[in-house]
């Protein structure tokens, strides 16, 4: 298993702070994945660079693997 670089962390947690609302598109390589168009919250990017959301599931998204968008923050 290749661990990501500290630069590639730092990147990402930028990119998605803690908070930060995201949608689901799709997510491969899970016998039961998480339905498409599941909204959740970032709760924390681990060392592994697996995406933890706050959505009803334990299962985190990859970044690289997973497609899923942000979501605008309502007014």
């Amino acid at each position: 298993m290749k661990f990501p670089n500290k630069a590639y962390l730092e990147n990402l947690r930028k990119q998605y702070p803690v908070g930060t609302k995201i949608q689901l598109i799709s997510m491969r390589n899970e016998k039961y994945p998480i339905l498409p168009g599941t909204i959740g919250e970032v709760t924390h990017i681990d060392d592994l660079g697996s995406m933890k959301w706050q959505n009803g599931s334990s299962l985190a998204l990859i970044p690289e693997v997973d497609s899923f968008k942000v979501v605008a923050a309502e007014k």
